[in-house]
């Protein structure tokens, strides 16, 4: 496989594990939350919850119910960016150690 074929299929990899991780963290505020998620605006609006684990946190805030932004000071919300870094992180120290 191409340098690359690898990049991309570590991406694949990396992106798969993140979403896993990222229904993990929505079911757990959920369970908190009793599923009040939204605060009135993020109902009016129609916003979908799942979205405000994924977005930026400015958006996140504006939409999350009293509950949520509870939930996350003592759970933070892990976006993309944070899961891969540390994805990364991991996956050099097992190489390191594989070495």
């Amino acid at each position: 496989m191409s340098l690359i074929g690898e990049a991309f299929a570590e991406w694949r990899e990396c992106r798969a594990a993140y979403d896993d991780s990222l229904y993990a963290q929505y079911e757990v505020a959920e369970e908190a939350t009793r599923g009040a998620m939204l605060n009135a605006r993020g109902r009016a609006k129609g916003i979908d919850p799942l979205s405000l684990f994924m977005g930026n946190k400015a958006r996140a805030l504006a939409y999350a119910s009293e509950e949520l932004v509870e939930h996350w000071a003592r759970h933070p919300r892990v976006t993309f960016a944070m899961f891969e870094r540390q994805w990364q992180r991991d996956r050099a120290d097992e190489r390191e150690h594989a070495a």
